[in-house]
């Protein structure tokens, strides 16, 4: 796989595990959880909660690149905010899946979701719902709605899901997230804002006896770089990026 951070101005990398039970949430059990992955990544240090439902280990976000960890109800994450190297991320991620079994007492007949999530990030100040239609265009069904005298794209978040698999358990999702309101576009002014695009790979339900969390996470990466390599990155994430630099 190629570095994918070259192709934006952030990238983070992160996976997270749905449970059908809800995950212990006793001190003991939550901090010797956290301990485990912060013994072998020492400079994870912040520990802290949310809401008194999610707790987060992770490194000082004041850097440019960090990693993370989390665990709520029902959903353990872990992720990677411009990992130097794509295997980096990966052996973190797949180091918290081993401990999941042990130190969470999560089965694999226990997952609903394993996912693995590409964050694509640009800094644009701009109508971010237009450069969207003008870089990548529009359904030709639509295109005709902008030829029409005084049209303001307000909102434009192309999304597309698809199997990659007979029974539909493997599916990914394209998607990209403009942050341009219509105040925005009203009185012009425009902030330096995040235009987003994400891939997202997911498994569904309960793991086959064969398998761990770590091989069907290796299965997950290995479907996304042939999504990112054959389509994401010539037909989105170049132009995007090449759009930006010209404006």
């Amino acid at each position: 796989m190629q570095h994918y951070g070259t192709f934006s101005d952030d990238f983070h990398v992160s996976v997270s595990l749905g449970t059908e039970l809800e995950l212990p949430n006793n001190r003991e059990t939550l901090l010797h959880f956290f301990e485990r992955i912060k013994k072998q990544y020492p400079s994870m240090r912040n520990f802290y909660t949310r809401e008194k439902a999610e707790a987060i280990l992770e490194e000082d976000k004041d850097q440019d690149s960090y990693r993370w960890a989390s665990v709520d109800f029902k959903r353990i994450g872990t992720g990677y905010v411009n990992p130097p190297t794509l295997e980096t991320a990966r052996e973190q991620q797949s180091f918290v899946l081993e401990l999941v079994p042990y130190a969470l007492g999560v089965s694999p007949l226990d997952c609903e979701t394993l996912n693995l999530i590409f964050g694509f990030h640009y800094l644009y100040r701009g109508n971010h719902n237009l450069l969207v239609a003008e870089t990548l265009g529009l359904p030709p069904a639509f295109e005709g709605l902008l030829e029409r005298p005084g049209v303001k794209v307000l909102a434009n978040d192309p999304s597309i899901t698809f199997a990659v698999d007979e029974s539909c358990r493997l599916q990914c999702r394209l998607h990209i997230e403009p942050r341009t309101s219509a105040y925005h576009i009203r009185t012009g002014e425009f902030q330096e804002e995040q235009l987003s695009v994400f891939l997202t790979v997911r498994r569904f339900g309960s793991l086959d006896n064969d398998q761990t969390f770590v091989s069907v996470l290796e299965e997950l990466y290995g479907i996304a770089g042939q999504i990112m390599d054959n389509h994401v990155i010539d037909q989105v994430l170049r132009p995007l990026q090449q759009a930006i630099a010209i404006k």
